[in-house]
């Protein structure tokens, strides 16, 4: 097969980020081998846009971070970069800036729930999820999703059924999805969005990966997608998937229902978390402002990767399956022809392949035989990670 390697553009160059401070690179305490190729953790391996770099060397340079708070032109920068990009246009009410969506899921949950209610997911999913669910005290109920032909779908009658036995007052929506990388159509969210409403469940919209969206497929804000929806719905925004801002701790919550929202500020401030990162909001204002050609350009590099997944695969090691993505930068690996447990399969990747993906498992029911891999990092390393995947299951079919 042909690697295509440009080390002019920027996407190609490999950075070495060991002693960043890096989750993803520095990862002593893991217990993992030192020479294992981590792509696990969903961050990127690419440099943010050079107009949010300029942006936070300009406010280095003030010298002074103190106590901040969204102001001025903050919102509308938020605002018109979603009217562009996904054709929804929130208004300034609905916004809250919060450290981090995982925390605005927690928050919310422990806001609109008491112990013992249910909260649906859709596993495999986001393992974070069923934690933060068991970590609130919460019931977590499991709508699993569907597996055929290459494609994940949604089981309503489920969906409804697990509602109405498991107590459940709120759902929490992963779109697009991970790990499997469904981005929903509009008739999913819609029928979704009016069992939800029939029977008042609150949905918890995490739409962290939206501005990764591949050919032939639309991102729908929930939000937009009916008028009846906005009274019910929590949308849970972020640039630091988009632009790889995570480290600097800033999201963009939206909740349209004056109730809603003020149950939320209130358990937001008594969990201590009212702040807000000025560095995050200083790069959040400067992604969506000067970033637009910078994200093009990504989301066709990584559409490259996936193909170049998909075609090394289908070349080299045909028993490993990818799950064919519509959004995010997460491949959905499926093991499952080797026949193996999921023990042997950790043990072939980490320690025949030395690779650190992330076991299935960890995404919950229907995670078995599977394994995610990061694929936002540049080609060349891309291959490396393929190479030493196929060594390991020919020395597995030997």
């Amino acid at each position: 097969m042909n690697l295509q390697i440009n080390i002019n553009q920027d996407f190609d160059l490999v950075r070495d980020r060991r002693n960043t401070f890096s989750t993803k690179y520095d990862f002593s305490g893991y217990g993992k081998p030192e020479n294992v190729l981590p792509l696990w953790v969903a961050d990127m391996d690419f440099s943010s846009p050079q107009c949010v770099i300029e942006a936070l060397v300009k406010h280095s340079r003030h010298g002074v971070f103190g106590y901040s708070k969204a102001y001025g032109s903050y919102f509308e920068t938020i605002q018109n970069w979603f009217l562009r990009r996904h054709g929804w246009k929130p208004e300034k009410n609905w916004h809250i800036a919060s450290p981090g969506v995982t925390n605005a899921i927690y928050t919310a949950i422990r806001a609109l729930t008491e112990e013992g209610d249910g909260v649906l997911i859709q596993e495999p999913v986001y393992h974070n999820f069923a934690s933060t669910i068991q970590s609130a005290e919460r019931k977590t109920v499991v709508n699993e999703l569907v597996y055929t032909n290459n494609k994940y779908t949604i089981d309503f009658d489920d969906f409804e059924e697990k509602i109405e036995d498991g107590n459940v007052r709120l759902f929490l929506l992963c779109n697009p999805h991970n790990p499997v990388g469904r981005v929903w159509t509009q008739n999913e969210l819609l029928r979704m969005g009016d069992i939800c409403l029939q029977h008042g469940v609150t949905v918890i919209s995490d739409e962290i990966h939206q501005d990764f969206v591949f050919d032939g497929h639309k991102h729908y804000v929930f939000d937009a997608i009916s008028p009846k929806f906005r009274d019910m719905t929590i949308t849970c925004t972020a640039p630091t998937k988009t632009f790889n801002l995570s480290g600097l701790m800033v999201s963009n919550i939206f909740i349209a229902n004056t109730a809603i929202r003020r149950k939320f500020l209130s358990e937001l401030s008594r969990l201590g978390l009212p702040s807000r990162s000025v560095m995050g909001m200083v790069a959040c204002n400067a992604a969506y402002e000067g970033g637009e050609a910078w994200l093009d350009e990504l989301n066709e590099y990584l559409s490259g990767n996936f193909g170049f997944v998909r075609e090394f695969l289908s070349e080299n090691i045909p028993q490993v399956k990818l799950v064919e993505a519509e959004g995010t930068y997460l491949a959905w690996l499926d093991f499952r022809e080797l026949d193996i447990s999921d023990e042997e399969l950790n043990d072939l990747v980490l320690n025949k392949g030395r690779l650190w993906l992330v076991d299935g498992p960890t995404f919950g029911t229907g995670g078995e035989g599977f394994q995610r891999m990061n694929i936002a990092c540049p080609r060349i390393v891309l291959w490396e990670a393929l190479k030493r995947l196929d060594g390991a299951v020919r020395s597995q079919l030997r």
